[in-house]
């Protein structure tokens, strides 16, 4: 009975983690002043470079000698581009050949990042003075905006925490300002994220921090700000060791400067980088992975599976090799790393991996999926 309650709360657990299908991954908007022949131009290739961006996860890649290459040639990669007009002014939405763009990238050895995305949830700290506020996506600041409008163009799922009575009842400013991982886990647990990230910025206490031991007259009046960031990867794990264990948390480094909007936005940047780390595909790679999936009742059920591993942007080719009651062996040839095959699945609840807590780990062992029907 024991045994059976803890597969139960395993397979709990891993449903309830989900992921976004981020949408027009190829699709790029760009603000235009007018809608000339050599604007339209300028525009294309800025939306190009976009997509590049969206699609690979990093803005390094676009000075790879073939992307730069390539960028020379945008017309060739474009499906179809309209002009419509938005709050912000003229915008040109543009739409590439995704076969295209996929062939490109893989020709200069770069990943590719599919649209099963992670959702993070993004807690940010603005300190004013002696003043601390948790923004949410209403505050009447820049920040949501700059949030959002990055999540667009980085085709990474964001969201902001709501602020209101519960949240407030679940954690505190202090909580947050200290980033002890145990109740940041809690409190964002109503949002099922996939990671969460805790970004601070502030004009006093940070940066007395990080010059109380330099005489930084000139310096701290340069920079107005500064900006950190930390990441918790394993929200659905939460920290049972002492309230303020930063164990399962990783931080990154503090920015300074005196615009706290492009402090943000280089924040963000860094953020994005290590989170594609780990669902990103080598192009570099091919190798052979071969897996068990249960639960294939039926003809109908063998047909969905194979369709859905197909469509994985992770998997070249599926093949089958046995089928044993309701279970079928596959072996599938990946691009890039079974690591990164496993890291993506994590965030679909279609196709779950098994794992029995009380067995004995064999590493040589096909690992067990369960397939639920859509």
């Amino acid at each position: 009975m024991f045994r059976y309650w803890l597969v139960l709360i395993i397979l709990f657990h891993t449903a309830s983690a989900f992921a976004i299908e981020v949408k027009d991954l190829y699709v790029a908007k760009v603000n235009v002043s007018s809608q000339t022949s050599a604007q339209r131009s300028k525009a294309l290739k800025a939306a190009m470079k976009g997509v590049i961006i969206k699609v690979g996860g990093k803005s390094s890649f676009l000075q790879q000698p073939i992307i730069k290459k390539a960028l020379k040639n945008y017309n060739s990669y474009v499906q179809q581009y309209r002009y419509q007009r938005e709050k912000v002014g003229n915008q040109l939405v543009v739409t590439f050949d995704e076969d295209k763009i996929n062939k490109l990238l893989v020709q200069a050895n770069l990943p590719i990042w599919g649209r099963l995305r992670p959702q993070i949830l993004l807690w940010v700290v603005n300190e004013e003075g002696l003043n601390r506020v948790v923004l949410s996506d209403s505050t009447p600041s820049e920040i949501p905006s700059v949030v959002e409008l990055f999540s667009q163009t980085r085709g990474l799922p964001i969201i902001m925490p709501l602020m209101d009575l519960t949240d407030a009842n679940q954690i505190s400013v202090s909580d947050l300002w200290g980033r002890f991982s145990q109740p940041i886990q809690m409190a964002s647990s109503r949002y099922a994220p996939e990671a969460i990230v805790i970004i601070r910025i502030s004009n006093s206490s940070l940066i007395s921090e990080s010059n109380h031991e330099v005489d930084c007259e000139l310096l701290c009046q340069q920079n107005n700000y500064a900006v950190d960031w930390s990441f918790i990867s394993d929200p659905h794990q939460l920290n049972t060791q002492a309230y303020n264990d930063q164990s399962n948390q990783e931080f990154g480094r503090q920015y300074h400067g005196g615009d706290q909007l492009t402090l943000l936005r280089q924040a963000l940047d860094d953020i994005t980088d290590n989170i594609y780390k780990r669902y990103a595909l080598s192009t570099t790679t091919s190798n052979e992975f071969i897996i068990d999936v249960a639960n294939i009742n039926n003809f109908e059920s063998y047909i969905a599976l194979t369709s859905f591993l197909n469509e994985l942007s992770s998997v070249q080719k599926v093949k089958l090799v046995s089928a044993h009651g309701s279970q079928r062996r596959f072996n599938l040839t990946l691009l890039g790393s079974q690591q990164s095959l496993l890291a993506s699945l994590q965030l679909n609840k279609q196709l779950q991996q098994y794992i029995d807590p009380l067995a004995d780990v064999d590493v040589n062992a096909a690992p067990i999926f369960y397939w639920r029907k859509p």
